[in-house]
């Protein structure tokens, strides 16, 4: 296989890129068939003998990889081979395969493509596990980012918003600052050309800032931590300036300040359940379309050494990514645009005209008329907090983001916990009935579900409605028939459907 090898600490340039053996399998670790590999600061540390974590040369850089399982170790037993995965590999993912202990790799959801999976834990894990774990920001507060453009900067920026939190963004240049603005900064500051402490001080009205992101280091962090307001927060990510700076710690006394040290891969390590908890929660606000990465530039596995450079020069804004496998890419491109096509066209339009159902339905003539045809609208019921609460009981799914109604208030869009997907899937029969009547039947059985997916979130106090449509009518030698239904649920505040479903029900007569 084909990787990009450390032989001597130093430079980029002193990379090679050359064919080497495949990695062997351990009992508890999985191979990994990489497509693509996110560059991270530590990378360029690494390569120079200066990270925490130390590889026996030589080795390959890229800590952060997606790809597919090529083998699982004998022991790995909630993997398998052909899974869609990332993975935190620390080192080894500037090559085509990688092997990894299997605690640290993780399915990825369906609908995320490899560039998302394989750029977003490190920075958004490391930010938010700072602004949550470590600070535990308040909506309200003020936070300021130094940094704002990086990888973590800029995850902070954007978890600082929807944590609630007035975000004040400091970078190096007026382009970086702009990719800060659309990320949701309220306030912005080229620390280049400006007093960081004195516009902090005029942006805050004297009052100084709550909670400090530090990713820079160097010069900037002394007049940062005199920016700080009482009982302010100190976060130390790292110094991508190059310098550890030496600060005044009287300055902590006389602010009641505490100054905070982020290590996230040690927090991964340490504390396993809180920090799947966080992953958990970062994928939520993915999938619901409040956190987004944002690429500055792709590479291919050979140009690496370029990435690095970028990265040295401080260039990247977000997060640069290395493809290693472009084909992988395109082929899992082209099955999601061939699922939203098959969805798509079993979607129903506005403009189909509902049937007017009949009261009953007595025998197989009066399905197969219904063939084919809508059943129309059902009336609207209220997805209560004590509904969603009695599901997660019911199933012992007791996420915070079901149950946990202060929580919900700090961390989730309009203050409101979500319904699982599951809990809008199980409504359906109920609704059904209304457009479907079925007492005069011998036997009525919901039978299963087929192509199921949940495009819009449904949320505490929601209303939902649904609309379906016959699609077939089976017949059974036994005088049953099976009866396939789309399903599709709309939200009062929702533009899309929250629910579709193929719905399949077993009838006798």
């Amino acid at each position: 296989m084909k990787a990009i090898i450390c032989h001597e600490f130093g430079g980029p340039e002193n990379l090679l890129f050359k064919e080497v053996e495949e990695p062997e399998v351990g009992e508890k670790e999985v191979l990994i068939k990489v497509a693509a590999c996110a560059v991270n600061f530590p990378d360029v540390l690494i390569i120079q003998n200066k990270y925490q974590f130390k590889p026996e040369l030589p080795f390959s850089p890229g800590g952060e990889v997606s790809g597919i399982v090529d083998k699982v170790g004998k022991e790995v037993k909630h993997l398998k081979e052909g899974q869609k995965v990332l993975a935190l590999c620390g080192w080894g993912g500037f090559a085509e395969k990688v092997k990894v202990s299997a605690d640290r790799v993780f399915p990825v959801p369906p609908q995320m493509d490899f560039e998302t999976a394989a750029s977003t834990l490190y920075t958004f894990g490391t930010s938010y596990y700072a602004l949550k774990n470590r600070a535990q920001i308040k909506p309200g507060e003020t936070l300021l980012v130094l940094g704002a453009s990086g990888g973590v900067g800029l995850a902070a920026v954007e978890l600082g918003k929807v944590m609630g939190a007035k975000v004040i963004a400091a970078a190096s240049t007026q382009e970086k600052l702009l990719i800060c603005k659309e990320k949701g900064a309220d306030f912005i500051i080229n620390y280049e050309t400006e007093d960081l402490k004195e516009t902090v001080k005029s942006i805050t009205n004297g009052k100084g800032v709550d909670v400090i992101l530090d990713v820079v280091g160097g010069r900037f962090a002394e007049p940062a931590l005199r920016s700080m307001a009482w009982k302010g927060r100190y976060l130390v990510v790292g110094f991508a300036a190059g310098e550890i700076p030496k600060l005044p710690f009287n300055l902590a006394l006389l602010k009641g300040c505490a100054v905070m040290g982020v290590f996230w891969g040690r927090f991964a390590s340490e504390e396993p359940k809180e920090s799947q908890q966080n992953l958990m929660e970062l994928v939520g606000m993915i999938k619901a379309g409040k956190i987004k990465q944002h690429i500055y530039k792709t590479y291919s596995l050979e140009e690496s050494p370029d990435a690095l450079q970028e990265m040295m020069d401080r260039k990247v804004i977000g997060k640069a990514v290395v493809v290693v496998n472009k084909e992988m890419l395109e082929d899992d491109n082209a099955l999601k645009s061939k699922e939203i096509k098959e969805s798509n066209s079993q979607t129903m339009t506005e403009k189909e005209q509902p049937e007017q159902a009949p009261q009953s339905i007595e025998n197989i003539g009066d399905l197969k008329r219904l063939q084919g045809k809508s059943l129309g609208k059902s009336s609207w019921i209220t997805v209560t907090q004590d509904l969603i609460q009695q599901f997660a009981e019911t199933t012992q799914d007791l996420q915070w983001i079901h149950v946990d109604t202060e929580k919900a208030k700090n961390l989730i869009p309009g203050g409101k916990n979500l319904a699982h997907g599951y809990l809008t899937l199980s409504l359906i029969p109920n609704l059904m009935y209304e457009l479907l009547p079925l007492d005069k039947v011998q036997m009525a059985l919901n039978y299963g579900t087929e192509k199921v997916r949940f495009p819009s979130p449904v949320y505490s106090g929601d209303q939902v409605q649904l609309r379906a449509r016959v699609k077939n009518i089976e017949e059974n030698p036994d005088g049953s028939a099976k009866i396939f239904v789309l399903a599709e649920v709309f939200s009062s505040q929702s533009d899309k459907p929250v629910c579709v479903a193929e719905m399949i029900s077993l009838v006798r007569f």
